[in-house]
């Protein structure tokens, strides 16, 4: 492949490239134009041949990297995650990635530039955690250009973002998560039985808010869990499935758990026909004071209140990923309240991150539960 540099005007060049002939014999060329001296355009001119020797094709388009965000996430991340994923996504990008990089052509995107990037975010007091995440999404979107041939190279693969430090988790201890339980049980019974399920079984927060009775069965002892309650910034409260079949389990409940949560299923039949039409029937096994989905938050904040009331302060906690299944066929309900029921208080790590509830709305107001892959919006009360 061949090409001809001209000059148009002082530090002015076109770059003529030929690329060869199309299917009637026609002759194929590239036109680039470069500012500033001949070293500069002949080192143009030497990049764009190296490329095509390659089999890369020619970008010269003006597509910004604030543009290119914008398409990568409605076009890539958004049919193919989860939408509270989607919606992180979309905020690291506005809020620290195109503010410095989004004026910027994709295709001129250097590794000091992402390296420089990720200094002033390290500066401005991000946690070294938080910039390996902006760095893996900024480096997953470069690399998605790549794909659709918009630039030759992923920049950001040259670039090694900081270490972050690992933080051991301090479990509460077993007299602690009995106080706990006691504190919630004699403080707010209503969400008692929340609490005990989430010790004794380890599920997350949003998979016990997200549990609906015909996906309880008090004859068996057991749950199935099939969906998790969240909160979307877009959409509100919202049904996500798990991320893999491992997460869509069946858990066994041991005597104590499943006498607590009979008495709560009847308490919740007394208060549904005391409110008559007003309840909204969701089949939710933990729903709100109208039948609508529980905000996670107020569940976070009874843990709060009943840790305060047991003395046990703050309790710091973190996903059980890699812990053992236990049985509980031959374990009395004493005994599951030590070790597993510590591990079980660890996987509420996202307590306190989300927002507050919305403003009650009005008791007629009409929701719907979706049970497919797309979440579904729900209506906090």
């Amino acid at each position: 492949m061949k090409g001809s540099i001209r000059k148009r005007s002082k530090n002015s060049w076109e770059l003529n490239i030929f690329l060869g002939r199309d299917a009637q014999g026609k002759r194929l060329s590239k036109i680039v134009n470069v500012k500033g001296r001949k070293s500069d355009a002949e080192r143009k001119m030497r990049e764009l041949l190296a490329s095509l020797d390659k089999g890369s094709p020619i970008n010269t388009g003006k597509l910004t990297v604030s543009q290119w965000l914008d398409r990568w996430i409605g076009e890539h991340v958004a049919p193919n995650r989860r939408q509270r994923t989607t919606e992180r996504y979309r905020d690291i990008c506005r809020k620290h990635i195109k503010p410095h990089l989004g004026h910027v052509k994709l295709a001129c995107v250097t590794p000091s530039d992402i390296k420089a990037l990720e200094a002033g975010w390290a500066e401005n007091g991000m946690t070294a955690n938080g910039v390996q995440y902006a760095h893996r999404i900024l480096s997953a979107a470069l690399k998605s250009a790549v794909k659709m041939e918009l630039i030759f190279r992923n920049p950001a693969l040259v670039v090694d973002p900081p270490s972050p430090e690992k933080q051991e988790v301090r479990p509460p201890d077993v007299a602690t998560v009995n106080n706990l339980l006691e504190a919630s049980g004699a403080a707010s019974h209503r969400f008692y039985p929340a609490m005990r399920l989430i010790a004794y079984t380890r599920v997350r927060r949003g998979e016990c808010l997200g549990l609906h009775w015909r996906d309880v069965d008090l004859v068996r002892q057991e749950i199935t869990i099939t969906a998790s309650l969240v909160r979307s910034a877009e959409l509100g409260l919202i049904l996500e499935p798990p991320k893999s079949r491992a997460g869509r389990r069946v858990i066994n409940l041991d005597d104590g758990t499943a006498q607590v949560l009979r008495e709560h299923k009847v308490r919740q039949m007394e208060h549904r026909l005391v409110l008559g039409s007003t309840y909204q029937d969701d089949d939710f096994v933990f729903p709100d004071g109208f039948g609508a989905p529980l905000n996670p938050m107020a569940l976070t904040r009874a843990l709060q209140r009943a840790a305060r009331q047991a003395e046990a302060g703050h309790v710091k906690t973190a996903r059980p990923a890699a812990l053992p299944r236990l049985s509980v066929a031959s374990e009395r309900p004493e005994s599951r309240t030590g070790e597993q029921a510590v591990r079980a208080l660890k996987c509420q790590h996202d307590f306190g991150c989300l927002r507050p509830p919305d403003a009650r709305l009005a008791k007629g107001s009409s929701r719907g539960v979706c049970q497919g892959h797309e979440p579904t919006k729900l209506t906090a009360r």
